[in-house]
């Protein structure tokens, strides 16, 4: 059993920052598939990002060049920077570990990007 804990939301201006943590208890991150993924209200669940266990990454074409997966397998702890900012991205943010039998998904943290 994996358990996930996001952190690092909160309330921005368009433009702004954020970065965005990810720490999963247990063994083995190192083995899952991380993805972040967001939804705002009245929307569908969308991905913005994964990154394999060897370290390639993926982006949504939304947030493509402003977004940055990592993560830090020492640490079971997975990042999503965020720069430039824009109130579409206004959301609550999710993480998620992939296996090849299990998923796992953490509670959530709100982005809100707002002047």
């Amino acid at each position: 059993q994996v358990q996930l804990v996001e952190s690092g939301g909160g309330l921005v201006q368009p433009g702004g920052s954020l970065r965005l943590s990810c720490a999963a208890s247990g063994r083995r991150f190192s083995r899952y598939i991380m993805g972040w993924y967001r939804q705002a209200p009245g929307k569908q669940r969308e991905l913005v990002a994964t990154i394999t266990t060897s370290g390639r990454t993926d982006y949504a074409d939304s947030v493509e060049g402003r977004f940055t997966i990592s993560r830090d397998n020492a640490k079971s702890t997975g990042y999503l920077q965020m720069n430039s900012l824009k109130p579409e991205d206004t959301a609550l943010y999710y993480c998620k570990l992939t296996g090849s039998i299990f998923e796992y998904w953490g509670q959530g943290t709100q982005v809100t990007v707002s002047s």
